[in-house]
């Protein structure tokens, strides 16, 4: 079953606390929901499903249902990491399509920033986890594993630390025009490959900030989308893929995007050529050089070529990403940024987006999410939206 034109995207709401030492999880998770419904013009009644993944506290839907009072016939807690929630959208649309809820909720929340919980140290997974006997003698950690990705690229393709340095750069021109983000000083190519050396070859500035917060998105079907007086985002197309070990035929040199994006090009029935604007998942500059490659705006190996010269920066180079200034600069709540790549796009769409950054007659964009590992295991979510 398709879901073109089976759901739409009538409320998104981004938190704009960087830092809540004095909020729990669960109350960010409320605040986002009721942002997020304010915004489509619904309530917490007209809500009968609800999705959220591993930054959910206690038993995730349980707790959180709980928690809001709500009155829910469907749930959903996929949990792929940073890109659950571009999972949950197109999993909201099938549920939706399938006649299992109307109105879905998607909310995500978390405080890494007041935990002091970043990528620099070990995570502590337990030690039930099939990797681990394999994996954790190496001590891996999240900006090593990233750095492990960019070495292999610039051996096999030739990239340099310049080049990714504009992907930062980009972001920065973005996040100057953006009240809430943690970082709106413009930095210049030399600023990024001059800053502390983090993981070789990734600098400082190569790294995504670490912030609290969080964000919701509300998914309807086509009848109340209808009936509500904001702009309709309509879902084209969606794809999803897990990239592992693959039993020991490691490449590093290629993400699971490859496969989500075909996927929901296809099902959109567009390609990378139609795209006006793309959210693409940033949690270190590599990151995005990758999915866009594998995403097909680039070739494979072309991906330092295609993001130099500002080609990233809105209204001036060809595809304008992340708006908003992106984990990079803006925001990456509870260490998973996938729900702001949708948030921005939903912006974007709506021509809701700053002035400055603003895509002139935005009406089809990507947002592509990315979660877990580069170097390991992660997975990928792709949707593909357009402005009816």
């Amino acid at each position: 079953m398709s879901i073109n034109g089976k759901a739409y995207i009538v409320g998104a709401y981004e938190h704009p606390t960087r830092k809540a030492p004095d909020k729990t999880v669960a109350q960010l998770h409320a605040e986002c929901a009721k942002g997020a419904l304010e915004d489509a013009g619904l309530t917490m009644a007209d809500v009968d499903g609800y999705f959220c993944a591993g930054d959910a506290p206690g038993l995730g839907v349980l707790n959180i249902v709980d928690y809001l009072g709500l009155k829910v016939r469907h749930v959903d807690s996929t949990e792929t990491g940073g890109s659950s929630y571009l999972a949950h959208v197109s999993h909201a649309a099938q549920a939706i399509a399938m006649g299992k809820c109307n109105v879905a909720l998607i909310t995500l929340a978390g405080r890494p920033r007041s935990e002091g919980s970043s990528g620099t140290k070990a995570r502590n997974w337990g030690p039930n986890l099939p990797d681990m006997p394999f994996e954790a003698p190496y001590s891996p950690l999240t900006v090593n594993s990233y750095a492990m990705v960019a070495q292999r690229h610039m051996y096999e393709y030739g990239t340099t630390a310049e080049q990714l340095a504009w992907i930062k750069v980009a972001a920065s021109h973005h996040a100057q025009h953006n009240p809430h983000a943690m970082l709106r000083n413009v930095v210049t190519v030399e600023d990024v490959v001059n800053s502390d050396l983090v993981s070789d070859p990734l600098h400082k500035l190569d790294c995504c900030v670490v912030s609290d917060g969080g964000g919701a998105l509300i998914v309807a079907r086509p009848e109340i989308a209808a009936k509500l007086n904001r702009p309709k985002v309509k879902l084209l197309g969606a794809g999803e893929h897990v990239k592992g070990q693959l039993g020991g035929q490691v490449d590093l040199t290629w993400s699971a995007a490859k496969v989500s994006g075909a996927a929901a090009f296809a099902e959109a029935r567009v390609t990378p050529a139609d795209i006006q604007y793309a959210s693409i998942y940033d949690s270190f500059t590599i990151t995005v050089l990758m999915q866009l490659e594998d995403l097909g705006f680039c070739k494979k190996g072309e991906g330092g070529r295609f993001v130099m010269d500002g080609n990233l920066i809105s209204g001036v180079g060809k595809l304008p990403f992340n708006t908003d200034g992106g984990g990079l600069c803006n925001n990456h709540p509870a260490n998973r940024g996938g729900i702001t790549k949708v948030i921005e796009a939903v912006r974007q769409l709506r021509g809701e987006a700053h002035p400055a950054v603003q895509v002139p007659n935005c009406h089809l964009a990507l947002a592509q999410g990315t979660g877990g590992l580069l170097g390991s295991r992660h997975g990928s979510a792709t949707l593909i939206l357009e402005r009816e």
